[in-house]
């Protein structure tokens, strides 16, 4: 017979949403448990942000020497890269970033961190099988699902699922391939192609959507491709063909064909919700198959369950799930629940030059009278030096107010902009408004200003004052 535990909170999933969750769960004085699968690390630091910054940091660090002929530098011909052991430093700085993400899930549920898979009996009653095959019967009064989500693979690369990896497996490998092929050419597929190109990998990628990095902008997103393709091949707007070829694999996109050594599958995420038996807790889904929920409390209808982080499909980045995991654990710890004011949407490719979107995106636009203001690297001093001029910031505004909706850009450290945009944005800052902020020179942010005077020249200001300064 199963032993049988009873808590004032749940949390499904030790990650960065359950880990928030706990932190105020634990302010609040609640009783708890915290229940992970495993392995533990948040995906973060395990198979996503950190692992593949730390990729592309090692290949900015080769591809550098490329600069050194223009500086008088010489010799670089002589130098060589040994990719197994730049590969076994990227998985080393893994291991630690990962490792120190385990050991903060340890130390804060303490004796309350259960090992095992769990899965709804009702609303307020688990059924966790642990790693022992031992079963426990949970009862919570509130319960928090933050198991986060697994790469997509589909089932037409079952014929070559030996050569294939996902996102998830590519921090495992213990040597790089000589030539690999990737499908999906958003944020992390694009950067990894960058950073294992940069690496010296002969990498070809492949995507059905015309835009690279998730850019909606039509301008941004010719800009990012024209550049982007200097580094390695890739073909868009069309399905890519991968059968068994020798010991490899032939890709065949765009026309043309390309022997691979490996295949990359970075074609997104899906929730971890197969395994939860969410149904019998009367859990509603839409027709996606996701869970719906309240995203201002993170609770699902009337029930007193709440879904954080990448499960709930809606911002699948690390800093909201902080967010969400601390908006439940508030709530799933309170007589009243809380409704909290959503940050503005933000989203970085560090592909260096980065891609960011912040605020409302040029799709959500369309329908709305609006200005834009333009800023090129080619004009930005600072943008010169970094980069090779084929940066551009668009910026968008209300036609009326001059009220700031959002932004997209590609540009050298444009992971800058994004965080000053959002916090502008927020503000309900507008054109005019920001102009006030000092501009230091020579810096990246000046295209930003560049792309507020482009916007505040055409709306009429209510003073003869020059753009920027307010009277004492």
């Amino acid at each position: 017979m199963a032993n049988t535990l009873t808590t004032n909170v749940a949390i499904i999933g030790a990650g960065t949403g359950g880990l928030y969750a706990l932190r105020e769960v634990k302010r609040a004085k609640k009783t708890f448990l915290l229940i992970d699968q495993g392995p533990l690390g948040t995906t973060c630091a395990r198979v996503g942000c950190m692992p593949s910054k730390v990729a592309l940091h090692a290949g900015a660090a080769w591809q550098s020497q490329q600069q050194f002929p223009a500086f008088g530098i010489s010799g670089a011909k002589h130098l060589t890269i040994d990719t197994t052991k730049a590969w076994a430093e990227v998985k080393r700085q893994r291991d630690s970033f990962a490792g120190g993400a385990a050991d903060n899930a340890r130390r804060a549920a303490g004796d309350n961190l259960i090992m095992g898979q769990a899965q709804f009996v009702n609303a307020n009653t688990l059924k966790v099988t642990q790693q022992d095959g031992s079963e426990l019967i949970i009862t919570a009064e509130r319960i928090i699902i933050a198991a986060g989500s697994s790469p997509v693979l589909p089932s037409w690369l079952n014929n070559i699922a030996d050569r294939t990896i996902t996102t998830d497996q590519l921090f495992e490998l213990e040597a790089l391939p000589k030539r690999l092929g990737i499908l999906g050419l958003g944020a992390i597929g694009l950067e990894m192609g960058l950073a294992l190109s940069r690496l010296g990998i002969k990498v070809v990628g492949a995507d059905i959507a015309h835009t690279i990095g998730g850019i909606q902008d039509p301008e941004v997103n010719e800009h990012a491709i024209t550049r982007l393709r200097q580094e390695f091949t890739f073909h868009l707007g069309e399905s890519a063909e991968i059968t068994p070829h020798g010991e490899g694999l032939l890709m065949q996109a765009g026309g043309e064909k390309y022997e691979i050594d490996l295949l990359l599958a970075a074609l997104g995420r899906r929730p971890n919700l197969s395994s939860l038996n969410i149904h019998a807790a009367g859990i509603p889904t839409n027709d996606h198959g996701q869970v719906l929920y309240n995203p201002h409390t993170m609770q699902i209808g009337n029930l007193p369950i709440y879904i954080v982080g990448d499960i709930n499909h809606e911002r699948t980045l690390m800093h909201e799930a902080a967010d969400e995991g601390a908006m439940a654990g508030y709530n799933a710890s309170q007589a009243e629940t809380v409704a909290f004011a959503r940050k503005t949407n933000i989203a970085i490719a560090f592909t260096a030059p980065d891609i960011i979107s912040v605020g409302a995106s040029w799709n959500e636009l369309q329908e709305r009278d609006i200005l834009v203001g333009t800023a090129l690297g080619k004009a930005n001093g600072r943008s010169r030096i970094i980069g090779d001029g084929s940066e551009i910031l668009k910026l968008y505004a209300d036609a009326n107010s001059g009220q700031l909706l959002g932004a997209a850009m590609f540009g050298e450290r444009a992971e800058h902009i994004a965080s000053l945009l959002s916090l502008a944005i927020g503000r309900g800052e507008t054109a005019h408004s920001l102009m006030e902020m000092p501009w230091y020179h020579p810096t990246v942010e000046e295209m930003l200003q560049s792309a507020l005077q482009d916007i505040a020249r055409k709306i009429p200001q209510e003073n003869s004052l020059p753009l920027g300064l307010t009277a004492q």
